[in-house]
């Protein structure tokens, strides 16, 4: 006879940042919860995603500011990269994360019961769900939170091939590396390794990388990694093959009816992702998923099953940490309150550390004027003060102004601190500021955010506006 569940109002299945936030909401809410965790708590974000990679990209970021201190009289010598050390710091922020910034003690206080290293779940009934580690909950409630991971390419010779979570554990720097996918997985992965000193080739299929982003944002990025030595193959074709060699990896592909061919020490394949669903036996709870796999959702994050929840990358939606923690916010509240509160019109800044920098938040371009009457402003890092103090000069800043309204509709950034100036943009949106309004604020200068409020006040002027507007003359 099967041992009785533990009965609680809401399980959450998944411990990353969406699943914290929904077992943090939904106790705080009053519902007896339990959190599942596989492995450890904390998920990609925090062992294969934002975490590891932003310290990666940090160490990056040192090794570009250490060649640039000749210029201000620094003397050093050429830094050089101990890969072993490196990982050894990123394994330190990954632990120190986990340890203070994973709302251990919220949850406790909100008395969410949490399960670590439960092993993977499934459901053994519409709300009876049992883990590989021996636990059998049951709920009025569940949340998937279970998360997404790489896809695969069916090609002859795939398992050959890296993925990004390959690429952050080598005990060295490859001297060479193919990154296939030039999303924002892949040139975050071309970038870093190409500050550690690989010959790092980009390979996208489409007409541009980096296609989600505005147009003039593609540009600049492969622009400027052209210029930093990153080989970038935009178009480049069907991939055929992958094939041994005795230094790594041969990729074999075609275009056009001609055939080519790039050889590397390891070729990392970045090319989206997929839903973790295999093995929750949706179908036990009358869960369905949509064309592409992911768990099919409403606006209130609602699925198929009343009583079942799904958030962040298993639905397939923006898949990003910060609207993976609205998702499970939204989520957490529907599944205790009722379908009330609705994922539609959150202002979502997004971007990637990069070498240089890149952020958006709102429509591109073409999608606004798509809309809306448009005026997009751009102001250029070369024409502002702190870029030239710093001496990062490459880059621009844009703004997307409903000629109507007078609103910002779109913000996109190339260059330092972009992610940074992108976050105050969103802030003015979701504000409801018109662009008249932003331009009034005096930022603080010099600084990268005073060129957000310089590109509003030439928004502004060449909008017309009333004598008090034209008062102010923003100077970054």
């Amino acid at each position: 006879m099967s041992a009785a569940a533990a009965r609680f109002d809401v399980v959450v299945i998944g411990a990353g940042p969406v699943g914290l936030v929904a077992a943090l909401r939904a106790g705080d809410l009053g519902a007896r919860t339990a959190l599942v965790a596989r492995d450890e708590i904390g998920g990609m974000a925090a062992h294969d995603g934002p975490v590891p990679v932003r310290t990666l990209a940090h160490a990056a970021r040192l090794v570009r500011d250490a060649r640039q201190l000749g210029r201000y009289g620094i003397a050093v010598g050429e830094p050089a990269i101990d890969y072993a050390r490196l990982l050894g710091r990123v394994r330190e922020v990954v632990d120190e994360v986990r340890e203070r910034a994973l709302f251990g003690e919220q949850l406790e206080a909100a008395h969410v019961t949490v399960y670590e290293d439960a092993g993977a779940a499934r459901f053994a009934g519409d709300h009876v769900l049992v883990t590989e580690g021996g636990l059998r909950l049951a709920a009025d409630k569940i949340i998937l939170c279970t998360g997404g991971a790489g896809r695969r390419l069916g090609v002859p010779g795939f398992e050959l091939t890296a993925t990004h979570s390959d690429a952050w554990s080598l005990t060295r720097v490859p001297p060479s590396l193919i990154v296939v996918g030039g999303g924002a997985t892949g040139v975050q992965v071309a970038s870093i390794f190409n500050a550690f000193g690989a010959r790092v080739e980009l390979c996208e299929a489409g007409a541009r990388i980096l296609a989600s982003e505005d147009e003039d944002v593609s540009l600049a990025v492969a622009e400027a990694f052209r210029q930093s030595g990153i080989g970038v193959h935009e178009a480049f074709g069907a991939i055929e093959r992958f094939e041994a060699t005795a230094g790594g990896v041969r990729m074999v592909f075609a275009n056009d009816g001609a055939r080519g061919a790039l050889e590397a020490a390891l070729a990392v394949v970045a090319i989206g992702w997929t839903a973790n669903t295999g093995g929750l036996a949706l179908d036990v709870a009358g869960v369905e998923l949509d064309a592409c796999g992911f768990v099919r959702v409403d606006a209130h994050l609602g699925t198929s099953a009343p009583h079942v929840f799904a958030a962040g990358d298993v639905t397939g939606r923006l898949m990003l940490v910060p609207q993976a923690l609205q998702d499970g916010f939204v989520a957490a509240t529907n599944a205790v309150r009722g379908a009330a509160m609705t994922i539609d019109g959150t202002v979502a800044p997004i971007g990637s550390f990069t070498d240089p920098e890149y952020g958006q938040v709102g429509l591109t371009e073409a999608q606004a004027r798509a809309r809306y009457d448009v005026l997009a402003t751009r102001v250029r890092f070369d024409g502002t003060t702190r870029t030239i103090i710093d001496g990062r000069t490459f880059g621009f800043c844009k703004l997307v102004v409903d000629r109507g309204t007078r609103r910002i509709v779109g913000c996109h950034v190339v260059g330092e601190r972009a992610v940074e100036i992108v976050q105050v943009a969103a802030v003015a949106m979701a504000g409801g500021l018109a662009v008249d309004a932003l331009a009034r604020i005096p930022l603080s200068f010099p600084t990268y955010a005073g060129m957000l409020g310089r590109a509003a006040a030439i928004a502004a002027r060449r909008l017309g506006s009333d004598p008090a507007r034209d008062e102010l003359l923003t100077t970054v």
